[in-house]
């Protein structure tokens, strides 16, 4: 029982992760069908028809990964895709005519048109060896109907004043896994799933938008071998990466899911990942705008207006969810999301403490960072500097002159500008730089505070003198 246990732990941690995926760029911030960014969506792991396929986009995609089989009697594989579900609103007259219209007022939310995602599962077991030549052919194919669907909307009373109208159209495809014995002195098998978006539609010049009513959208696939070792794609153990090399994947990545010791099961994604992704800790809820940042997507939602968030609720219930999410959400858990530096905690986990020398990170142990204030040769360093013949240190009025070398377009937007130095300071390399700050920026005060300075190179300034400009 360990091992098939293990795995559904394992399973549940990988579908966490694969709905981040599904759903990444499902309803972009503000969360409302009017934005113009919620009017281009869909953009990842998408098999159209093949008669529909536009530029850039494919009907199939194929995985393949390296498997141990060791005591594992299955292979399972698990698709898992959205399918479109397009929601138009209809309002009913006096005399109970529906007629569709463009949006439906009410007073907790506004109905809109707007294209939901259905999501489908097509799940398969094979035995973890490889069949014979004439044996069973493993091919699986799907056929999804289409369907139509009425729900009535009631209003604060409870009158029925108009009915939302869903219509999803047919979606067929096949799952083809295979297994092939690879030559070595370990026994190891290469896995390959190939997905294909199969749909009869026929080839007519058509929108996007209506090629992805027959497409998967957000395709991906969960293998999962319970007694068995995936081997990583990107980390192989040496003997086994000329078979990695070998390995071909078309439109999709395998990582191995689940926590670092785990690797049962992989995530074979339409977005690249690391081996082990996980979900961060601090976030409260899934926000699925794309390349997310909790901290200022909750805050910028926050700030919508109540209109605003009532088109957010009626377009969507996962973008209500987003609404409800943040106007609940407690000032202690909104101050988690922001300032966690989890690489730093990965370096200093086994770290000594060092009292006598260096830095102390928030909520962490002390780590021996530099720190110029208590390097011995740091305080050797001269406060002062030369430039163009006049003594140059703390408090010296200096106009930046930032050259062509090593010039970024910031510090080409500063030139001319009149400039403090704040110190003269050293590197690690030996190099000399001044901090200055900006002498008409508002903000000098908080960037003394908190000592974030802009640094230039001695020949980038020049002494400000009574003749000077």
């Amino acid at each position: 029982m360990t091992g098939p246990v293990h795995t559904e732990d394992t399973l549940a941690h990988a579908r966490a992760v694969a709905d981040a995926v599904l759903y990444e760029g499902y309803v972009l911030y503000p969360y409302r069908a009017s934005a113009a960014k919620n009017r281009l969506r869909w953009q990842f792991g998408v098999l159209s028809a093949p008669a529909l396929t536009g530029e850039g986009e494919t009907c199939a995609l194929r995985s393949q990964c390296l498997l141990e089989p060791r005591t594992a009697a299955t292979v399972d594989v698990e698709l898992r895709f959205l399918r479109v579900r397009r929601r138009t609103v209809e309002r009913l007259g006096a005399d109970g005519t529906a007629v569709e219209v463009p949006e439906l007022e009410l007073p907790d939310r506004i109905l809109v048109p707007w294209d939901e995602g259905e999501e489908e599962r097509i799940r398969i077991h094979l035995p973890a060896h490889v069949p014979p030549a004439d044996g069973e052919d493993l091919d699986v194919a799907f056929d999804l109907p289409a369907a139509t669907s009425r729900e009535p909307v009631t209003d604060a009373a409870g009158r029925t004043v108009g009915r939302l109208v869903r219509r999803t159209a047919r979606v067929t495809g096949s799952l083809l896994p295979a297994l092939e014995e690879l030559p070595g002195p370990y026994r190891v098998l290469r896995l390959t799933v190939t997905v294909r978006n199969t749909t009869p539609v026929p080839a007519a010049r058509s929108d996007r938008s209506a090629a992805l009513a027959h497409a998967m959208i957000g395709t991906h696939l969960l293998l999962s071998a319970p007694g068995g070792h995936f081997l990583s794609m990107t980390d192989p153990p040496e003997w086994a990466r000329a078979h990695v090399a070998e390995c071909h994947n078309d439109h999709t990545w395998p990582v191995l899911a689940g926590t670092d010791r785990e690797d049962d099961v992989v995530l074979s994604a339409p977005i690249i990942l690391e081996d082990h992704p996980a979900l961060a800790e601090e976030s409260p809820g899934p926000l699925y705008d794309a390349t997310e940042i909790d901290e200022i997507l909750s805050l910028r939602t926050a700030a919508l207006t109540e209109r605003e968030k009532r088109e957010a609720r009626g377009t969507d219930p996962r973008a209500a969810e987003v609404i409800d999410l943040v106007d609940s959400m407690p000032p202690a858990v909104r101050d988690r999301l922001h300032g966690t530096i989890r690489a730093l905690h990965d370096v200093t986990a086994q770290a000594a403490p060092a009292p006598d020398r260096g830095l102390e990170l928030p909520g962490g142990t002390g780590h021996p960072w530099w720190d110029p204030q208590q390097d011995p040769q740091a305080a050797e360093a001269d406060a002062t500097v030369v430039v163009d013949g006049v003594l140059i240190g703390a408090g010296s009025i200096v106009v930046l002159a930032p050259g062509a070398r090593r010039t970024d377009a910031q510090d080409a937007f500063l030139r001319g500008r009149r400039a403090t130095v704040e110190a003269v300071v050293t590197d690690l390399d030996g190099e000399t730089h001044l901090a200055v700050v900006l002498a008409d920026d508002p903000g000098t005060d908080l960037r003394r505070a908190q000592g974030r300075f802009l640094y230039f190179r001695p020949d980038e300034v020049r002494p400000l003198t009574e003749e000077g400009p």
